[in-house]
């Protein structure tokens, strides 16, 4: 603060008080070259604790360090966008044996000595993911022989498409293909539709159930066959709880009068590599009233190998 002496026209001395004008700075070089530097990473976290500190080291400076942090998240986003567009670009374009992505699972098991036993499990899983339309398809079959017969005979073929009604809401249709003779019958047929629900949709966390009516035809292994309306109820879950662990529930439930068949598959998964992963897994399924000689209750312990593509 400064005091000035001033003549005024009337001759008379006055007291003038002056305060200085303080002028701004720019924010500090080396303060700036590290946000730069955060922004040139592309790491959204990243950014966002550098420009905290900052921000908490140079208030004077908050507005322009809030401006760079702006622009950055404003290019974020315009990218983002040119991303989905072109991915919608390429969907909408694809054919029909493109943009599909799977998993095939092994595991084979064998033993001599006082008993022999060969035995083998393998399964595929497709999925084709488009912009209202989801299909799956799924491959599986379990074999073992034991002694020179044939101890253990699961085929299973399933075809599922879902069309998003919503984000979350989706409509669904199910044919499915079954074979196992120890459980009495020569081949199994079901096809069902209906509505389903994604609760979670994350990639650490997914959790989906559905149901609807359902149609059966049963061909018996010893003789006959039989047709029956049902219903269904179904729900796939996953949970990534660790970067390379991840736990799997898949329940389903076919309900009808007479015989009604509920399954249960938990799985282990761990990561090896990008592709490659290992499967401990444990099924239970359920028939409340089998065909004469079938008992209700199979369970099958999997350790499988995983690679994804």
């Amino acid at each position: 603060m400064r005091f000035v002496l001033q003549c005024v026209s009337s001759g008379v001395l006055a007291l003038a008080i002056t305060l200085p004008i303080e002028v701004r700075a720019e924010l500090p070089p080396p303060v700036r070259a590290m946000i730069e530097a955060a922004i040139a990473t592309g790491d959204a976290d990243k950014v966002r604790t550098v420009v905290e500190i900052a921000a908490q080291t140079n208030p004077a400076d908050k507005a322009e360090i809030d401006a760079l942090h702006d622009s950055f998240k404003a290019a974020q986003m315009a990218q983002a966008a040119k991303q989905a567009a072109r991915k919608e670009r390429e969907l909408r374009s694809a054919g029909l044996f493109d943009n599909w992505s799977g998993k095939g699972e092994i595991g084979a098991a064998r033993s001599t000595g006082n008993s022999s036993e060969t035995g083998i499990t393998a399964k595929l899983a497709l999925e084709r993911k488009g912009i209202d339309w989801r299909h799956k398809l799924i491959a599986a079959a379990d074999y073992q022989r034991t002694n020179g017969t044939t101890s253990k005979e699961q085929f299973l073929f399933a075809y599922e498409p879902n069309y998003h009604i919503t984000e979350r809401l989706f409509a669904y249709g199910l044919a499915q293909w079954e074979r196992d003779r120890f459980q009495g019958f020569s081949s199994r047929i079901s096809a069902s539709g209906g509505l389903g629900y994604r609760i979670f949709d994350r990639d650490d966390l997914k959790l989906s159930m559905k149901g609807g009516p359902a149609w059966r035809h049963t061909r018996f292994v010893n003789d006959g066959s039989k047709d029956s309306l049902a219903a269904l109820a179904a729900l796939d879950f996953a949970w990534r709880f660790a970067d390379n662990l991840k736990l799997t529930q898949a329940a389903s439930a076919y309900i009808e009068a007479g015989n009604s068949t509920l399954i249960s598959a938990t799985g282990l998964e761990a990561k090896i590599n990008s592709s490659l992963a290992a499967r401990l897994s444990y099924t239970v399924e359920h028939d409340t009233d089998p065909p004469q000689g079938a008992v209700k209750t199979d369970t099958l312990t999997r350790m499988t190998l995983i690679y994804d593509f």
